[in-house]
């Protein structure tokens, strides 16, 4: 096995990476990229993706994906593809996407981008099955804050040969990843890295049938399950929290921004006083008192398409899977008029 070439962005170096901690441990809500940050929690979601994910376990979602990528495929009309898998995560879809790509004759340059460095490293050994060690560019990075992405993008390695280049088209990828930002914050992100031609294939979580309410309360159970609530406290474990001290619990919740999105939150609620150290630093906890660990934005077709239109991206298709769990939607850049 070759070994692997790795840029880390400044958004994941060890004293951001402790700022991020501390400020998730203050405001008593945890940045969801603690919940990637070690192989053993890496391992912990893959398991639960694999078990609970729709892609996984639905083969009608499974082939809404392989639909939208040979749209998207057709829709390219170069002999390169730059594919730049944001939040990556195992890189499954992103190897089924290049695989189509190279089957009809492209040429892949595969940016696997994700906070976790071991899910980083698990998308780059999917990938390396179906491209070359020296067409895969693996970036360790905190989209959240990374705020110079769009001209990192643009710099070598990741930009072989040109960035803009006419031969070699831009194509972005965010699967299950739309649901787990706040839309005031990841929207004018993905808008910030569209340019001119690009395009944007991502999924989003769905709230199915007629009654948006009725349809998130009713994917309550993708969520709270032993796996999820396993692969959530490791956060909390790691720390020094004892299981003894409280109790993890899911609910529905309105968008406190008040897009008028609903999302499944999952806190953990103290019964005993405990306290988490990091260095010098002491968090303490009263009965009573929660700490956010997680939530999950649940969508429906049209709420999707109105948000990226507010902030300047235009959805040219969708694909929903049969469940109404799931949708695979394409995306541009709205061009000025």
């Amino acid at each position: 096995m070759t070994p692997a070439r790795i840029t880390i962005h400044a958004s994941q170096f060890p004293g951001q990476v402790r700022r991020d901690l501390i400020e998730s441990l203050r405001s008593r809500k945890v940045n969801h990229k603690f919940h990637y940050d070690s192989l053993k929690q890496t391992q912990k979601w893959l398991a639960l993706h694999q078990a609970y994910s729709p892609s996984r376990t639905d083969a009608d979602c499974a082939a809404a994906y392989d639909r939208s990528f040979e749209a998207a495929a057709k829709a390219l009309s170069t002999p390169g593809v730059r594919l730049i898998g944001l939040g990556c995560g195992g890189g499954q879809k992103d190897t089924r996407l290049i695989q189509l790509l190279r089957q009809g004759g492209k040429e892949v340059f595969y940016i696997p981008s994700d906070v976790s460095a071991s899910m980083v490293l698990v998308a780059r050994e999917t990938a390396l099955a179906v491209i070359p060690d020296d067409h895969c560019f693996p970036l360790v990075c905190d989209l959240a804050t990374a705020d110079d992405l769009p001209s990192v993008l643009d710099q070598a390695p990741f930009a072989p040969p040109s960035p803009r280049a006419p031969d070699c088209a831009r194509l972005l990828t965010f699967f299950g990843m739309i649901p787990n930002f706040e839309p005031q914050l990841i929207l004018p992100r993905l808008a910030a890295l569209l340019g001119s031609g690009d395009r944007l294939l991502f999924s989003a979580n769905l709230a199915p049938g007629p009654d948006y309410a009725a349809g998130a309360r009713r994917i309550l159970p993708l969520y709270d399950n032993a796996l999820t609530r396993d692969w959530l406290m490791t956060f909390l474990l790691d720390l020094g929290v004892e299981k003894n001290e409280g109790d993890l619990r899911f609910e529905i919740e309105d968008d406190p921004s008040g897009s008028g999105l609903k999302r499944v939150g999952s806190h953990f609620h103290f019964s005993r006083a405990a306290a988490i150290h990091v260095d010098a630093e002491r968090f303490d906890f009263q009965p009573g008192e929660s700490i956010r660990l997680f939530f999950s934005y649940r969508h429906t077709p049209g709420l999707v398409r109105s948000l990226f239109e507010a902030h300047g991206m235009r959805v040219l298709a969708q694909w929903i899977a049969q469940s109404e769990e799931e949708g695979v939607f394409l995306a541009t850049r709205m061009e000025a008029s």
